[in-house]
């Protein structure tokens, strides 16, 4: 399980690869908690040339999932708020195959179990 200190490092290494293609200071703005993790704002840090932080496209905020150590990039396109609601859909869907493919697992041992008992008949006297 992830603390938000690792998941920041890794936010951190995602950002990284993404510097050498821009001439400003990257880095993380802000995070916000949700119930799987955490979402991290990034962007330019410091001022640009003109004065003013330089604004930047294709910069969707990351979701770090702790349970299971995911980093999902976020489509720019798509509110927060839905992209939080898909991934949490995606978390219940990715539940219920557990679950169902759990109860086949124990469904086929009990009728393997079943199968393979064998009964000893009693010696006659």
């Amino acid at each position: 399980m992830l603390t938000e200190e690792d998941a920041r490092r890794l936010v951190l290494a995602e950002i990284a690869q993404a510097q050498g293609r821009i001439e400003c200071e990257l880095g993380i703005l802000r995070v916000q908690q949700v119930s799987f993790g955490w979402l991290f704002y990034w962007g330019a840090v410091g001022e640009g040339q003109s004065g003013q932080r330089p604004r930047l496209g294709g910069n969707g905020p990351f979701l770090v999932d702790r349970e299971n150590e995911r980093l999902i990039r976020t489509a720019t396109g798509v509110p927060v708020a839905r992209a939080i609601a898909d991934y949490e859909r995606r978390l219940r869907r990715e539940a219920h195959a557990r679950n169902a493919a759990a109860k086949r697992s124990v469904t086929q041992l009990d009728t393997t179990t079943r199968t393979t008992v064998s009964v000893h008949p009693r010696p006659s006297v």
